[in-house]
């Protein structure tokens, strides 16, 4: 589809911040967690000094990473599938070990996961209602987002949506669920309340991550295989435009982060390298940067001056000045970096 342009009011994703008295002058008070695929561990990265605190053993194949509405537990998507992707004959692979699958509940005050919970088969991406009650997984195996009852541990029901679900996100009111489908090009619209499919879409080729913003109305999602990024029009569920990033399969769009202003979106892309930085008040690219080796998670720090990036490859996580968009400084991860996210220090 040709560019258009569309003015849309964007909002920043959600980020946690607090003061602290007895922080280090400067400190921005915050840890940065990240999910290492590879190596089944989280890294923690303090603020005040951007160094490495430790590593925390999960589980298997950590990769979708949310913190509770109290900000006290961080969810983590766990799976014992192995590693597929492009180029893998996944008739060689070797066979799913379904007993490592589930969200881990990490709690963040005894420094460990307590519990995990049932999160369907395969769990990657997912988001946490409002209410810090339920969380919806994208379920590849069941084409599908599993409706997962906290407390009780358990999937409750499946609402069907389209091939290979991928990223899932929630309206600022919680209305609405949000989910990619990356086998088919389609975005689903789920009614939570309800618990039934609203609509499904066609947006770009294989669809990655989604924004929505807070007044429920546009939204982004990046088709990785399209090398752009998609404008959506959340009123009539409709895509509206899209942003040329590059040439498709050298720019391969794949995260989403918004800055706290909510006037720039950035986009990881890949194997592409970099972060393009697209202004939301025109949608047009303003500039972009290279960060590492294949980079996909990505967040932004509460007071939006950094940006961090998994680069998973290269296993470090790059720490970005969002002034000069620059890296500063490259921490390293364990095994493959794939997640992030930042939580406030009480």
């Amino acid at each position: 589809m040709s560019s258009k342009l569309y003015l849309l009011i964007p909002a920043c994703l959600a980020v946690f911040t607090s003061a602290c008295s007895q922080k280090p002058a400067g400190s921005a008070g915050y840890r940065v967690y990240v999910t290492n695929e590879t190596s089944g561990d989280l890294t923690v990265i303090d603020s005040s000094n951007m160094e490495v605190v430790e590593n925390i053993h999960l589980g298997k194949r950590p990769r979708g990473i949310h913190v509770s509405p109290d900000n006290k537990l961080i969810y983590i998507a766990l799976s014992g599938s192995p590693i597929g992707g492009p180029n893998v004959d996944e008739s060689k692979l070797p066979p799913p070990d379904k007993s490592a699958d589930g969200i881990g509940v990490f709690d963040i005050a005894q420094n460990k996961i307590v519990r995990t919970i049932n999160g369907g088969s395969d769990p990657e991406n997912f988001a946490v209602s409002k209410d810090g009650k339920w969380i919806y997984v994208s379920n590849e195996d069941d084409e599908g987002i599993s409706f997962i009852d906290i407390d009780k541990g358990e999937k409750a029901l499946t609402v069907k949506t389209g091939e290979e679900p991928e990223g899932v996100t929630l309206t600022a009111d919680g209305k609405f669920t949000y989910n990619t489908n990356e086998a088919d090009g389609t975005v689903s619209v789920i009614d939570t309340a309800a618990r039934s499919l609203v609509k499904t879409f066609k947006v770009g080729r294989r669809p990655r991550s989604i924004m929505i913003m807070p007044d429920g109305q546009h939204g982004y999602v990046n088709a990785e295989n399209d090398g752009n990024v998609c404008i959506l029009d959340l009123t009539k569920n409709e895509m509206v435009g899209t942003i040329e990033l590059g040439t498709p399969g050298e720019v391969k769009p794949m995260g989403l982060a918004m800055s706290p202003d909510a006037k720039k979106l950035y986009v990881t892309t890949g194997k592409g390298k970099k972060v393009f930085v697209i202004d939301t008040a025109t949608n047009k690219v303003d500039t972009s940067f290279e960060v590492g080796q294949r980079p996909w998670g990505i967040a932004m720090a509460p007071d939006g001056k950094t940006l961090f990036t998994a680069n998973g490859p290269s296993q470090d996580i790059s720490i970005v000045d969002t002034a000069t968009n620059t890296v500063t400084k490259k921490v390293k991860g364990t095994g493959g970096p794939w997640g992030i996210q930042i939580v406030s220090k009480e």
